[in-house]
């Protein structure tokens, strides 16, 4: 009877006519969104299935991380001027940036409150405490007063990087979420233009590199922006609703990462040692690079402006081309192509002269910004919600020491009123590690962080 009912329902739609039958439902398909203006052509298109809530948070998030970009981009540039201000030749000043770099240590006592307090309230509160410890960087007297306030900038800033990405992480669907994290890298990426193009200008602003510190304060007052337009994760709040915790802020710094630790070993060793070796490479061979063509090329400040705004431009599409090409042909491959090959346009930079530095620069950027993007991106999806925010602070944190230990290293092995030209190469061929560790990870393009987060 009820087959019978069923057919005749079917054959009563087939007689019908046309205009009665019921349509079946259908959905609009997806429209592209145009780039809004501060996402400039050379950055390609939004791809198919971004939104304009996603496009509205990526942009708030990137305008706060392009000023913590600009006070990192600011010791690199300034450096000679620094370090001359306070008495210290180039292993000096090298040995005074590893100190400086250290400032990231503390930072992951404050990132693990992303998974208590929120990932919203903590970047916000890292937005101020670095736009304050930048300010004050620029009335310091001497190295060690200045090296403190670095420091405590250094600290919020590590904690804010740290958070935007995984902001933007579990707030893109999984198809997109490598193009978001290239994208908030490059729009990040243009702090470090915005500082070289006021370095020009240096000999033109009042006491010339304090000057500089004090644009950081920017920050600070647009706080009511920020705090209106950045709003708390979704994945976070599911999470605190299913999981309310009030363990002592002792237990909250060590738990997730001895629990990440302990329930993947593997992926945790493996982020470690890229984290580290990566960073090893990058620091000295971009923290010192101001210094090698002031003193050692006898550039004048707006050739290198020009170097680092003009093929720095192009080199940073490196951000958007490492997301979408980890997107379509996995993390693994791509990440370790950028690792590995980064030393050999670092040797084209400190061997070049004239216009063959700025050449070697513009991959090296792109090799730079590429693998960073990539490093952000697994270290945010290897691990769950409850730790997502410890592991990217994990990573950042290893950086430091890496970071930290290569100008050590450059220190020591120049010679006293030489210059670091052999040794920075010499480091930075340890990137070669980071790419081959990075083929032992298991691929996570693609896939949800839920299922990368629950597979062996």
């Amino acid at each position: 009877m009820a087959a019978r009912s069923g057919a005749g329902y079917r054959r009563s739609l087939v007689s019908s006519p046309a205009s009665e039958q019921p349509e079946p439902p259908h959905e609009a398909p997806p429209e592209r969104i145009p780039n809004p203006w501060w996402i400039l052509p050379i950055l390609g298109r939004i791809p198919i299935g971004i939104t304009r809530e996603h496009l509205s948070m990526l942009g708030m998030v990137a305008l706060a991380l392009l000023f913590e970009n600009y006070d990192i981009s600011m010791m690199g540039a300034a450096l000679t001027y620094i370090r001359q201000d306070f008495g210290l030749d180039q292993a000096g000043g090298a040995a005074l940036t590893s100190w400086v770099r250290l400032g990231a240590l503390p930072a992951l006592a404050l990132i693990v409150y992303a998974e208590r307090i929120g990932r919203r309230r903590l970047f916000l509160a890292s937005i101020v405490g670095s736009a304050v410890a930048t300010f004050c960087t620029a009335f310091t007297q001497d190295a060690q007063q200045f090296m403190i306030a670095q420091v405590f900038a250094r600290t919020f800033l590590v904690t804010g990087a740290a958070t935007a990405f995984v902001i933007i992480a579990e707030e893109l669907p999984a198809e997109h979420r490598g193009w978001g994290i290239g994208m908030l890298g490059a729009l990040g990426a243009t702090g470090f233009g915005l500082g070289a193009i006021l370095f020009a200008l240096r000999e033109f602003l009042p006491y010339g590199w304090r000057a500089l510190y004090v644009v950081g304060v920017i920050p600070l007052l647009l706080m009511p922006i920020f705090s209106r337009h950045i709003r708390e994760t979704r994945r976070f709040e599911e999470h605190r609703t299913l999981h309310v915790d009030h363990a002592n802020p002792l237990v909250e710094f060590i738990r997730p990462l001895w629990k990440i630790a302990r329930e993947y070993p593997g992926r945790f060793l493996a982020v470690t040692l890229i984290g580290a070796l990566s960073a090893a490479a990058h620091a000295p061979v971009h923290q010192l690079l101001s210094d090698h063509v002031h003193n050692n090329l006898g550039w004048e400040n707006w050739h290198f402006s020009t170097m680092i705004v003009g093929a720095g431009l192009l080199g940073i599409v490196g951000n958007l081309v490492a997301g979408r090409a980890a997107d379509a042909v996995g993390r693994r491959l791509v990440a370790s192509l950028l690792f590995a090959l980064f030393p050999l346009f670092a040797y084209g930079v400190y061997h070049g002269v004239g216009w063959q530095v700025a050449v070697a620069f513009v991959p090296l950027v792109f090799f730079t910004t590429g693998g960073s993007t990539l490093l952000r991106t697994l270290s945010t999806e290897l691990f769950p919600t409850s730790a997502r925010g410890t592991s990217t602070g994990w990573a950042m944190t290893l950086e430091t020491l890496g970071a930290f230990v290569a100008l050590q290293a450059v220190s020591l092995l120049t010679p006293e009123g030489g210059t670091f030209v052999t040794a920075i190469n010499q480091v930075a061929l340890v990137c070669l590690g980071a790419g081959l560790v990075a083929l032992l990870l298991p691929e996570t393009a693609r896939r949800e962080l839920e299922d990368i987060s629950e597979a062996d």
